[in-house]
């Protein structure tokens, strides 16, 4: 437990340099004095300053992965029920990180950017190989006709994380949802189901 508690208190350190300081210009000796322990306890949980912003941003995450590894597993629910659970893990991930940058002090445009970006891609990169299963199982089952299920994965990913972040390509709540549509009829068209029978896909970003 105490090693826990001292772990994220570096990543809570870290966190709260962020929001007034660019990670180029923290240091560890600045994270170990934020966070009240020494430096050299730093290396005890993290050989690098990078690795410590790789562990945050994991932390970050940790939810929605955890949700689509669960899905992943579950066979007995349909692979479009269980995307759409992603989807909703996406949507939801988002609106944490959104909120937490609204509260944040931060003010450096780029740094800011350059942190989403790493965000975004721990989440595309972490989620693609759950949600692929789950397309795989689909096409197993017969319920998903797709010749690339990685591709799909990555696909669907990009086009989630970029409508749901909505700070990459800004878009009004209209505009996210007939994205959003777009991407259903494609996926309906791509697994060789009837029109209008994924719909349910589109409310799921919206509860």
């Amino acid at each position: 437990m105490q090693n826990s508690i001292k772990y994220n208190e570096i990543l809570d350190a870290l966190l709260k340099l962020l929001e007034t300081k660019n990670i180029e210009t923290i240091s560890v000796s600045e994270i170990a004095q934020t966070a009240g322990i020494g430096k050299g306890s730093i290396y005890y949980y993290f050989p690098s300053k990078n690795a410590i912003l790789e562990a945050l941003i994991e932390r970050s995450y940790k939810k929605p992965i955890e949700t689509a590894k669960t899905l992943a597993t579950q066979t007995n629910i349909s692979p479009f029920t269980r995307m759409a659970m992603i989807f909703q893990a996406c949507r939801n991930s988002s609106l944490e990180f959104l909120t937490k940058k609204k509260d944040s002090a931060l003010s450096n445009a780029q740094e800011e950017s350059f942190l989403h970006q790493r965000y975004l891609n721990h989440l595309i990169s972490e989620l693609k190989p759950e949600l692929t299963a789950i397309i795989t199982q689909g096409i197993e089952q017969g319920e998903i006709h797709f010749d690339h299920p990685a591709a799909l994965a990555e696909i669907v990913l990009i086009v989630l994380a970029v409508k749901f972040d909505n700070t990459i390509l800004p878009s009004t709540p209209n505009q996210i949802e007939e994205t959003i549509a777009g991407l259903i009829s494609l996926l309906e068209k791509g697994t060789e189901n009837p029109a209008g029978s994924l719909n349910f896909l589109i409310t799921s970003h919206l509860t």
